[in-house]
């Protein structure tokens, strides 16, 4: 709910700012899949609004695109087509739903005793590493042939460097002198370098920009639906459920206000879910709670969810200037190479960080079985195939680490604890 006295100078202020600390990794991942920037800023946007009316306009929450997501992406393109991607996408988002209606009955420790941090950190901590070849293969220009005959393989890595050095630098430098809000921005700072210094070697081709109108509607597209990349996709979802609920303890902590409890994780979860689908409906990637949106809250103590609404909205007027997102589509690989680097190795080092901040025992040989046989299925391509249904990576890696500590922990499962 908008009124107009909401839209205040200083919270349109605040709003573009919000956008701004967000955009970065929006775009970040069309940049890496091949989705289309504009249809994702305006998911992005509208996604946003679902979620706000859904949770009653309560939780302070800018919706973006989920890094999780990117290996089922990247593997049914791949193997198939993006609308298949897309469809399988559509699906995970009514698997969100399906968990919020659940959840409206039944009480949140149980998912904590089916989902403990020897389960939940491997997948995050998987995540990043599967991802991994992807950010190297940037790096290199090998998804940029033509860009390598300009510069050769060692120039692409020079431009991924430099992007690498300079998200470091702002993350590192800024925090340090007490700049917090900039330190916040180091993908969205280290893709505007990365993409300068690319400029000045003369490896952007600005056909595309020249070609573009100022004003224009995004490429919108029609998901595909085949069971191949709904039994990829969807196991995904596993894991960004469990994603979701830290994320809105996490801004409820910041806020002071039980989340949880109100509005429910049932109505975040299905705010999460819808915006998911709407999004793959309209051809763009899986919306997600973002952990920048929490650290913006809490930096700018502004936690009147008007802004996130406000941000939603610039978002959305962004999508519609082709010229814009044509610029975005020009950034060359290796400097989303560069960005990848960092980005998909903190993901990893989250999933550590969980498992730290969990205090989990790993001289109980229970929960070091759980977490190595995760790791090892899920980067060692192991495969489940039963007819035409088959399951692989991420996806199957989740399901035998949730399966494999339930049945090792069977009796701790009983009690309010598990192992």
């Amino acid at each position: 709910m908008m009124n107009t006295a909401d839209l205040t100078p200083k919270n349109i202020v605040l709003g573009l700012q919000h956008t701004f600390v967000m955009f970065g990794a929006t775009v970040l991942v069309p940049l890496i899949t091949g989705l289309d920037v504009g249809v994702t800023l305006f998911a992005a946007g509208i996604g946003t609004l679902i979620f706000h009316f859904a949770t009653k306009f309560k939780v302070p929450v800018f919706l973006g695109s989920s890094f999780a997501f990117i290996p089922p992406i990247l593997a049914v393109a791949k193997a198939g087509s993006l609308p298949e991607a897309l469809g399988g996408i559509f699906i995970a988002g009514f698997l969100y739903v399906i968990v919020a209606i659940i959840f409206r009955f039944v009480k949140i420790e149980i998912l904590h005793k089916i989902l403990p941090p020897q389960v939940t950190g491997p997948m995050i901590i998987l995540i990043g590493l599967i991802l991994s070849p992807v950010a190297i293969k940037n790096a290199s220009g090998e998804f940029s042939p033509e860009l390598v005959e300009k510069i050769s393989t060692n120039g692409a890595w020079g431009i991924a460097i430099f992007t690498l050095i300079i998200a470091v630098f702002v993350k590192v430098f800024f925090e340090k002198i007490g700049k917090k809000l900039i330190s916040m921005l180091p993908v969205l700072i280290a893709l505007i370098c990365g993409y300068f210094f690319s400029i000045a070697i003369g490896v952007v081709d600005f056909t595309a920009i020249n070609e573009a109108k100022w004003i224009g509607i995004p490429h919108f597209s029609l998901p595909k639906f085949t069971w191949n990349s709904i039994i990829i996709t969807v196991p995904i979802a596993i894991v960004t459920i469990v994603e979701h609920f830290g994320d809105i303890l996490a801004i409820g902590n910041v806020v002071g206000k039980d989340f949880i409890k109100s509005p429910g994780i049932h109505r975040t979860l299905i705010g999460d879910g819808i915006a998911t689908s709407f999004s793959a409906f309209i051809g763009g990637p899986a919306n997600t709670t973002y952990s920048e949106n929490t650290g913006a809250v809490a930096l700018t103590g502004v936690y009147n969810p008007i802004v996130m609404r406000i941000a939603a909205i610039f978002a959305i007027m962004l999508s519609f200037i082709p010229k814009f997102t044509a610029i975005i589509s020009t950034i060359p690989t290796p400097v989303i190479g560069g960005i990848s680097i960092l980005l998909f190795g903190m993901i990893s080092s989250i999933g550590i960080k969980n498992m730290i901040d969990a205090k989990l025992d790993f001289t109980n040989p229970k929960i070091i079985i759980v977490s190595s046989v995760m790791i090892v299925i899920g980067l060692g391509g192991a495969k489940f195939e039963f007819g035409n249904f088959s399951i692989e990576g991420l996806g199957l890696a989740s399901i035998i680490g949730i399966l494999l500590n339930l049945i090792i922990n069977f009796d701790s499962f009983k009690n309010k604890q598990t192992s």
